[in-house]
């Protein structure tokens, strides 16, 4: 924790007052953020372990990251951004025994020492089509300016698949919201990735009155959950989504449905286990791997329930006999939860969020870890009695000062890994985030 103020304190002096403009006309920003998210479980029953299983003693780990966002308008309508990022720490059991895992701060990628590294470098073309013109506020990514209500978006360069598809006004940012996996993306969408969450790839959105039409590709890691993205492109991932704005009641919201399509390299449950059949050992979808497809669906709402008050709701499903490739182990998913502003009970800065999760694994995959398969997250050894992991999470995010913002979270997991043999877990967290 005391590394983690350090860097906190670091980032703030850095930033100073000033250094983001966010004028109407200024053509650049720079701006910064750093946040610090320690999470514990104390020690829950465990009555098997194998190699990708949480570890059931009295455990605690801290992640830290300090992000540096620079974005620069080189042409009318046009954006170029560079975010590089120093990162260090290790999630609970180093990201490892939750399908649905408790910190969307934690990597797959866990280090004692920070390292830098630069994880987006983009290209955003905005082309106005008509319509009535809107401001644009500063943001992170996002620089100040006007634009007409339909309009013709093009991204391009290294970024998060989930920047732009599958979000969420209430659910989505693992700094300022929820902290789960599972409730900040929809945990079936296996979105193109390497280990920290990016890639190479482009997307268009076309903006016509209340719909919105998304199209993309991306660029897959060269074996499914690997740090190095395909540099062929051999293995790619296309995307397309819908989304439809509407007022309920006079409140607005909004109803995204996202579709992929993943190309590559993966191994097949049935396969791997007729393989382990033959050899006697437990099976391996990394052996049995061939070029084949994995596609999925889900849905993604946000409406605005009253002054202060929203709702989410996710859902999805995706090919169940093939392994996960890049996000997490998770076939079928659903989750839904509110989140309210301090404004209902005086604090208008503060907000407190409620989410509930279920998280399903397919027969197929059901079979496979029971036989001592393991997969991106999960892998006890066996499975003698599965069942759906679900995950409440509850938080509360105090607004101490304009800068900094502090959030306590806790976390019961039930079933992790789809274990009935373990569990339940009870994860809190405490995050710590500066931005400027």
């Amino acid at each position: 924790m005391i590394r983690s103020l350090v860097l906190l304190a670091a980032v703030l002096l850095a930033a100073g007052p000033g250094v983001a403009s966010a004028a109407e006309d200024a053509p650049w920003s720079v701006s910064v953020q750093a946040t610090s998210l320690t999470q514990y479980h104390p020690a829950f029953r465990s009555s098997v372990r194998g190699p990708n299983s949480l570890d059931p003693g009295s455990r605690g780990n801290t992640t830290n990251d300090a992000t540096l966002f620079l974005g620069y308008r080189p042409w009318a309508g046009g954006e170029v951004w560079l975010d590089g990022e120093l990162d260090d720490g290790f999630g609970l059991s180093n990201t490892l025994g939750v399908a649905g895992f408790p910190s969307g701060e934690a990597y797959k990628v866990g280090r004692n020492y920070p390292y830098f590294r630069l994880q987006r470098w983009f290209l955003r073309q905005t082309v106005n089509l008509g319509g009535e013109s809107e401001s644009v506020a500063a943001d992170q990514n996002v620089l100040a300016g006007t634009r007409t209500r339909d309009r013709l978006v093009l991204t391009a360069g290294r970024i998060s698949v989930v920047d732009i598809f599958d979000t969420n006004r209430y659910a989505h940012d693992p700094r300022a919201d929820f902290m789960n996996w599972a409730a900040i993306d929809t945990a079936s969408f296996d979105y193109a990735a390497d280990a920290w969450g990016y890639t190479w790839g482009g997307a268009a959105e076309l903006w016509q009155g209340p719909w919105t039409f998304r199209a993309g590709l991306f660029d897959l890691s060269d074996v499914p959950n690997s740090k190095r993205l395909d540099p062929t492109l051999g293995q790619f991932q296309t995307l397309a989504e819908i989304e439809h704005r509407q007022t309920l009641g006079g409140r607005p919201g909004a109803i995204r449905v996202t579709g992929f399509l993943t190309r590559g390299r993966m191994g097949h449950f049935s396969a791997a286990l007729r393989a382990a059949d033959l050899s006697g050992g437990p099976p391996d979808v990394a052996a049995v791997r061939t070029y084949s497809s994995r596609g999925g669906v889900s849905v993604t709402v946000e409406q605005e329930l009253a002054d202060g008050l929203g709702g989410f709701l996710r859902a999805g499903v995706a090919g169940g006999d093939s392994e996960a490739y890049e996000f997490t182990d998770v076939d079928r998913a659903v989750a839904a939860g509110l989140s309210s502003t301090g404004a209902r009970w005086g604090a208008p800065d503060d907000t407190a969020g409620l989410a509930l999760i279920a998280n399903m694994a397919s027969h197929p995959r059901q079979a496979y870890l029971a036989a001592g398969g393991v997969g991106i997250l999960v892998g006890d050894g066996q499975l003698r009695h599965a069942g759906t992991e679900e995950i409440a999470e509850v938080y509360y995010k105090r607004a101490v000062a304009r800068w900094l913002q502090v959030t306590v979270d806790y976390q019961a997991i039930f079933n992790p890994a789809y274990n009935r043999d373990n569990g339940p877990v009870s994860v809190l967290g405490l995050r710590l985030h500066v931005q400027n």
